[in-house]
């Protein structure tokens, strides 16, 4: 055989060799992905089992809780009004025991009348008969003196409750009360603590908005005002977003509406369009912002540009806006008494958030308050 095809042949099974080789690296490679991949996934399953078994603990010891004031609570409103009905039955005995007296003697002097009667009406048939009738006056004496006595022993202002025990346990009530309602709603403190500054960056604000020097409000005006035309500036949407971004952790923001008929508010990736029509400049209408719409008396839940109708109707004052990283969430509430009215579950953010408002145009003259951001304490962590 010519020894140059047999070099070429020796070459071609040494090129298979070695590529069969590499094949079977690769996939032990693969296999060796696929194990640590499939051993994430075991994790990650057994995560979410761990957080459902304990947040059901945990769901449960509250409520354990909760049962646990309530029943303390009962049992005090039990012994309470056990003590009050002590009282009441034993005025209510004393006061028998007068009116006992006073039934008793009323008797006595029905018995002398009806005798004074018979006594009467035989002096009329039989004249002679009073001559033997006596009726000594000393008698209507002690008569009235037992009356007398009667009237001062039962006079009822002497059986009374102990007032001044009774206003002191519906003090004690009120305070109690006045207590609970301090420390609730329980949600109030945990999700205020949360709470991080932000101020408005007036560089990305809508040219009809006025920006607060502070950077805490946000109102429509009429007026185009003339400013930079900067590259982060909403130039047709009425938005302005916050100059803070967030990344990890809690945060936690709330909003006075009062008195306005129209708004927008929620959060949003710094990568929201800002030029032109397009829809999803609109806060809530693309997938880089969440958001809560007030308008015409209505208030919708955004994102993606599906919207949520909630089934609210009265005019919320303050509006709570929470996200946290590590739950993939956005959560809109009745500020006052922490009531969720929507969340998002994203799983993950792949961005930094801004918080994201818009005031509404004037809404037939009707909407021309600020809307404004009420910083209140620094976050915890």
């Amino acid at each position: 055989m010519d020894p140059t095809i047999t070099n070429v042949i020796l070459v071609k099974v040494v090129q298979t060799l070695t590529l069969g080789e590499t094949i079977e690296k690769h996939q032990e490679c693969l296999k060796k992905q696929r194990e640590a991949v499939k051993y994430r996934l075991k994790k990650l399953a057994a995560r979410q089992s761990e957080i459902t078994k304990k947040s059901s603990v945990i769901r449960e010891n509250i409520t354990r809780k909760y049962q646990e004031i309530q029943a303390v609570l009962d049992e005090d409103l039990r012994i309470t009004l056990c003590h009050l009905e002590v009282e009441e039955r034993a005025a209510v005995s004393a006061l028998d025991g007068l009116m006992e007296k006073n039934c008793s003697l009323i008797q006595e002097i029905e018995q002398e009348l009806a005798r004074l009667t018979v006594a009467l009406d035989q002096t009329e048939t039989e004249p002679d008969t009073m001559s033997f009738f006596s009726y000594p006056e000393h008698q209507d004496i002690q008569t009235a003196d037992k009356v007398l006595d009667l009237l001062n022993t039962t006079d009822p202002r002497s059986v009374r409750l102990d007032e001044a025990k009774t206003e002191q346990i519906l003090s004690l009530t009120n305070n109690m009360l006045l207590f609970i309602c301090s420390q609730t709603p329980i949600m109030k403190k945990l999700i205020k603590s949360y709470s991080s500054e932000v101020r408005l960056d007036p560089e990305t604000a809508h040219p009809k908005l006025i920006i607060s020097p502070q950077g805490d409000s946000a109102t429509y005006t009429d007026t185009w005002q003339q400013l930079s035309d900067l590259p982060g500036r909403f130039d047709t949407t009425l938005n302005v977003i916050s100059l803070q971004g967030f990344s990890f952790g809690r945060h936690y923001w709330e909003i006075d509406v009062t008195g306005k008929t129209y708004w927008e508010l929620g959060v949003t990736y710094p990568t929201i369009p800002r030029k032109g029509t397009t829809e999803k400049c609109w806060l809530g209408r693309g997938d880089e912002s969440w958001c809560v719409e007030f308008f015409d008396g209505e208030y919708t839940a955004w994102h993606a540009g599906v919207p949520h109708q909630l089934p609210f109707t009265k005019r919320f004052c303050r509006i709570g806006v929470l996200c946290s990283f590590p739950a993939g969430l956005v959560t809109f509430l009745e500020a006052d008494n922490m009531t969720p009215l929507f969340s998002f579950c994203t799983a993950t953010f792949s961005d930094c958030l801004h918080l994201a408002l818009c005031p509404g145009h004037d809404h037939s003259g009707n909407n021309a308050m600020p809307i404004v951001i009420c910083n209140t304490s620094s976050p915890y962590y």
